[in-house]
């Protein structure tokens, strides 16, 4: 059963594809998603809360106490994550002139922390796991400050961002089903441990469900802003990928170590994206409503792209070790 879950589990990239080609050809399917509620609050937060959960559930207290034993990677790492992918969003978003609503949606997910889907890459990749996780980690954690900031400072060269509200945003969302993911598996660890053969292959599927609903409710306007769109997400992880590999390299870390930086770098949470970006207090700062139904439509195609380039790194860089 749990060799089943993980083969189901690894593969991602493919249930992504054929999920957002599922939302495509019949977004009824998936639409309502993104205008459900649960417990008063949207379904897409909701979701997104589920697969915080669900990788607290597979973290103990002595993960976080591995970041600091591996300080000069984790630094780097997360370092260059909040530094690549949100100068490389400002930019592109500049240099193709998007519209406010996918300028900043643009520029929102590319200031997200590293996905989970990075730790299945990183695993599929044979580069260094435990550098991964750990990375995944603490850019969760440093993104609940990092991202409403980064998000405030360069997106508030098209609209005026309260970051408060993000950070609210990102405190529910994310800081408080990651901890209570890893109180359960400190105090209940047999429950937990149960739960948890589960978890990775139900966050595969809300995620796919999540991408699918906004997908499926962008499809108008992604058809109208498909060209500079495509091509600019597809050069914002393409940057992403090569100079978190390239500059770890110039920094004098392992081949190993470069990769998982690559990955994590290249590989953002565009479900988290998605989520704030949907959110009611984050479209209410666009003075035009339709620019405020651009802002999520970033997300779902990232979503796409990095897990596809990810597989595609993950397929060479599997096929040999370390330098060879």
């Amino acid at each position: 059963m749990t060799a089943w879950i993980d083969k189901a589990t690894s593969l991602f990239a493919i249930w992504t594809v054929l999920g957002v080609a599922w939302a495509w050809a019949v977004p009824d399917h998936f639409v309502w998603i993104t205008q459900a509620q649960l417990a008063g609050q949207g379904l897409i937060s909701v979701m997104l809360g589920v697969i915080m959960l669900g990788m607290g559930l597979t973290l103990s207290l002595e993960d976080f106490k591995r970041v600091a034993r591996l300080p000069r990677c984790v630094a780097a790492g997360v370092g260059l994550q909040f530094t690549i992918m949100p100068l490389a969003g400002l930019t592109l978003a500049l240099l193709f002139g998007l519209e406010e609503g996918l300028a900043v949606g643009l520029i929102l997910v590319s200031c997200c922390p590293g996905g989970t889907a990075s730790n299945v890459v990183t695993y599929l990749a044979r580069a260094n796991l435990a550098l991964s996780v750990t990375m995944t980690l603490a850019s969760t954690m440093i993104a609940i400050v990092l991202t409403p900031l980064l998000t405030g400072w360069l997106g508030g060269v098209f609209i005026e961002i309260d970051r408060w509200s993000l950070f609210r945003s990102m405190v529910a969302i994310v800081l408080i089903p990651v901890i209570a993911g890893v109180l359960l598996n400190t105090f209940l660890p047999r429950l937990t441990k149960r739960v948890a053969l589960v978890s990775p292959l139900i966050s595969v599927i809300v995620i796919v469900m999540i991408v699918g609903a906004i997908m499926a409710n962008s499809k108008p306007l992604i058809i109208e802003h498909a060209g500079v769109l495509l091509l600019a997400l597809l050069l914002l992880h393409a940057t992403g990928f090569a100079l978190g590999y390239v500059l770890p390299r110039l920094m004098k870390f392992g081949v190993e170590e470069a990769r998982t930086m690559s990955i994590e770098v290249g590989m953002q949470n565009s479900g988290l994206g998605a989520s704030l970006a949907s959110a009611p207090s984050f479209a209410a700062q666009f003075a035009n409503p339709m620019q405020a139904a651009l802002a999520p439509v970033p997300s779902a195609i990232s979503s796409v792209y990095h897990v596809v380039i990810g597989s595609i790194l993950a397929g060479i860089w599997g096929r040999k070790k370390g330098g060879e």
